[in-house]
């Protein structure tokens, strides 16, 4: 199982650094897969992420989940908003997340030196 202790750095290699929105996608990405019970990284086809943004927050999410477009397990909607559902394909149990506003506090504790809060 991943664990947010690893995942940041696994982000920030594609990302060029780290910043708090890959954060909160790996915090998501670990937390939408937690309910259902579902195991992660995922090499199969068992979790489909459908991210809300087209940013910072999907490169955390992909490192926390393993879920990719060239996979077909993740979707991009940019809707703009820091979100995403995931949904078991076995059970058909989805979740969609959206952080809360003191999510940031959180990230910032992971990426201090981030220049953007």
């Amino acid at each position: 199982m991943h664990t947010l202790d690893l995942i940041p750095a696994e982000s920030a290699k594609w990302h060029n650094h780290l910043c708090p929105r890959q954060v909160l996608g790996a915090r998501m990405g670990l937390f939408g897969a937690e309910l259902p019970g579902i195991d992660l990284p995922r090499n199969d086809k068992r979790l489909l992420a459908i991210s809300e943004t087209d940013g910072c927050a999907v490169d955390g999410l992909i490192s926390a989940t393993g879920c990719r477009v060239g996979k077909r397990t993740l979707r991009i909607r940019d809707f703009g908003k820091v979100a995403a559902t995931f949904a078991d394909t076995r059970t058909e149990e989805t979740i969609r997340i959206i952080p809360k506003r003191e999510a940031r506090a959180l990230a910032a504790d992971y990426a201090p030196t981030a220049q953007n809060k």
